[in-house]
């Protein structure tokens, strides 16, 4: 299996000729790295002009691995091959690496590059990527993916370090300056000795960083970033300061995802922090977090979440009765939010109100959380991704327990789990009466375990003792109902008026319109059983337009053209199909398996393959009038034409499919033909972009000692 790693920009604040002097020191061997014994200039050619150098140097490298491993193996040392293309002219370095030792058995690629920061000429900036492929190692390829892996991300951050041990180095033996290459014949303006101009600090350029950590010009640019951008790339300093000390590792699952998620998502991308807590709400597993996180932008386009503080207006009602709100932060610097559940009559609430506007209420509570969060990390100065909720229960009684109230609470419970991951820090619950271990035995079980872990309840009023609330709160800020100097506009509550309650036929129906509020509609795609949409067209030249998302698995997208009308098939008839009732009852085939393509109906559009995460946009001009279909069925890459070999990508991901449905969201619109103006792309040309890397090539660990030479 195929391990792969991807670094940050690093950025040194040193000129790129005096970066390449401290890293000509690293040779013929380092001893600040023990395992890089040796190496030797195998081959070294040069430009006419001397602009452009091409070094090969072969490398020993002593692995840090068991000695019955190297017994085995037969081997003391592991031989790289590294290749160096050094372009004086364009102020660049690209290093290419490779394994010479047991190259039949393990591939071991590592790509560097040193170019000059784009923002500013005096700056210099370093990436990296590897990957691992560990085909067959004398049966201890775990041992060796493992051993590959502990030494590789120990070995990341230890380039850093080395660079600047020497840049301390030069400047110790007074070199602070080197000077640009120049084409022969044209005289050096600076001179031939190692001095530091005088010009050199007004000459240095303020970076203009977006706060998203991208190398941009644009200081406007907002947290989001929109995709096609050039400047892409995320600073290694930008993820210290706004997103926490991450691992390489950690910081290669960040990256790869938020790429991945460029190349498949129109639009704007989700920001670093969200991105974030979905890789670790999986333990940082980029395949399980990336089908997370696909499910959740699914969700919140469906229910527009993106626009919700701009929109939600919140009723009175709620205004007067829910007793929550925001106040101040913790010793921590994270947003507090205070909720008297014991005191809200929640009971009222579902009945004046229903589940639906207090799931809004407590999704706008939680998009304003991640909104203090950033403004906090700005206040404070290091990274504030989650918040701490105080919860008082005072006068917590079995009327909480109504059971349409629990669950309205478990529903909402079940949506923030989905959609909010690793956005509570912690939660204090205070004066928990006696009646609240039924009501943690009804919600527990939804509540993720890594969740759970962040509780912490305090029966009776001894909260404020050693381990107490003001561990975690200062006494100026706490409530001066749980005994603080702070005072607290928080509603106080009290039973809604039953003269405000709702009927169950009104809460059923305003619910019921509130879900049909969204465009978009969701459906599941069996194997062996398509999603079919019918659209009659009565008047030529009409438009048919589609916009969907695939949040699970791999689909192929087709539209057909029928002159009568299709029959959906009897329900004695789902069985034959191998489907269940509730597949078969979504599922039902419009088009019937006696039919003959190119007599009882024909296809407008070539098939389109659509992967897991693309967002599909596209319109399909009428010829004719009739009934048009929308089909899509499961795709599995072992159905690849028998002309044509498969993709070593369709191979590696049919491999790994964990199941035999796919998912998607879509919206579908007919435009008249006197209502059209203007020219619609192609089905093709509106297909996103969709990363070429194999689901089978997403994990998240390295190669091992090609970085030690490589840096």
């Amino acid at each position: 299996m195929v391990q792969e790693y991807q670094s940050p920009v690093r950025v040194y604040k040193h000129p790129f000729e005096l970066i390449m002097a401290a890293y000509a020191r690293r040779f013929p061997k380092c001893p600040l790295i023990p395992v890089f014994v040796d190496s030797e200039v195998i081959n070294q050619s040069q430009s006419s002009d001397g602009a452009l150098v091409v070094t090969e140097r072969r490398c020993t490298i002593d692995i840090e691995a068991p000695r019955l491993l190297k017994r085995i193996a037969g081997v003391d040392f592991l031989y790289f091959i590294q290749k160096n293309t050094l372009n004086r002219r364009d102020r660049t370095l690209h290093i290419e690496v490779h394994n010479e030792s047991f190259s039949n058995r393990v591939i071991v690629h590592e790509s560097c590059s040193y170019s000059v920061h784009p923002e500013n000429e005096d700056w210099t900036c370093f990436e990296q990527t590897a990957s691992l492929d560990i085909k067959s190692f004398f049966g201890f390829e775990s041992t060796a993916e493992k051993i590959a892996m502990k030494q590789y991300a120990s070995s990341i951050k230890k380039g850093k370090e080395i660079i600047e041990y020497y840049l301390r180095e030069l400047e110790e033996e007074g070199v602070t300056y080197v000077p640009r290459w120049t084409s022969p014949g044209v005289s050096d303006t600076s001179g031939s000795g190692l001095k530091l101009p005088p010009t050199s600090a007004a000459r240095a350029i303020p970076v203009k960083r977006t706060e998203d950590g991208l190398l941009s010009k644009d200081p406007a640019c907002t947290m989001e970033l929109v995709v096609g951008s050039s400047d892409d790339k995320l600073d290694a300093d930008y993820i210290r300061r706004y997103l926490g000390d991450l691992t390489p590792l950690q910081e290669s699952c960040l990256i790869r995802l938020r790429q991945w998620l460029q190349e498949t998502h129109k639009g704007k991308i989700p920001k670093d922090q969200h991105v974030l807590r979905f890789l670790r709400a999986r333990d940082f597993n980029l395949d399980k977090a990336r089908e997370f996180l696909c499910q959740s932008l699914t969700w919140r386009k469906q229910h527009q979440v993106d626009f919700l503080l701009d929109t939600w207006q919140c009723p009175q009602l709620l205004q007067e009765y829910y007793t929550g709100g925001w106040h101040h932060h913790d010793r921590d610097g994270r947003p507090l939010y205070i909720l008297r559940l014991g005191q809200m009559d929640t009971k009222g609430l579902v009945r004046a109100l229903g589940e639906e506007a207090l799931l809004r209420q407590v999704l706008s509570i939680i998009e304003e959380g991640l909104r203090r969060c950033e403004e906090n990390t700005r206040v404070f100065g290091r990274p504030i991704s989650c918040w701490t909720c105080l919860v008082d229960l005072e006068g917590l009684n079995m009327r909480h327990l109504w059971r349409p109230g629990v669950k309205a609470l478990l529903r909402i419970i079940e949506v923030v789990e989905a959609n909010y991951p690793e956005t509570l820090g912690r939660l204090l619950i205070l004066r928990a009466p006696r009646v609240f271990p039924v009501l943690w035995t009804l919600i527990s079980p939804l509540i993720d375990e890594n969740t759970r872990k962040k509780f912490l309840v305090y029966a009776g009023n001894d909260y404020q003792g050693p381990g107490g609330l003001l561990d975690y709160i200062n006494r100026e800020i706490l409530p001066d109902f749980l005994g603080g100097d702070s005072m607290c506009d928080i509603p106080e509550g009290g039973l809604v008026p039953k003269s405000l309650y709702r009927t169950a036929e009104e809460l059923e129906s305003e619910e019921n319109h509130l879900l049909s509020d969204s465009i978009y509609k969701s459906a599941s795609i069996f194997k062996g059983a398509p999603y079919e949409l019918l659209i009659e067209i009565t008047e030529a030249s009409s438009v048919i337009t589609w916009d969907f998302d695939v949040s699970k698995g791999d689909v192929v997208f087709n539209i057909y053209h029928s002159k009568r009308a299709p029959q959906p098939p009897k329900k004695d008839t789902l069985a034959a199909h191998g489907i269940t009732s509730l597949g078969a009852a979504v599922n039902a085939q419009l088009i019937d398996r006696s039919w003959v393509l190119g007599q009882d109906y024909s296809m407008v559009e070539k098939a389109l393959t659509c992967r897991e995460g693309e967002s599909i946009q596209g319109s399909h001009i009428t010829r004719w009038p009739g009934f048009y279909i929308l089909q899509w069925r499961f795709h599995s890459s072992a159905a690849c034409a028998a002309s044509s070999l498969p993709r070593v990508d369709d191979v590696l991901a049919s491999l790994q499919v964990s199941s035999h449905k796919c998912k998607i969201m879509y919206y579908t619109e007919v435009l008249a033909s006197h209502d059209f103006r203007g020219s619609m792309t192609s089905l093709e040309s509106c297909q996103s972009g969709f990363s070429q890397l194999s689901a089978g090539t997403t994990s998240s660990i390295q190669s091992n000692a090609s970085s030690y030479m490589s840096r």
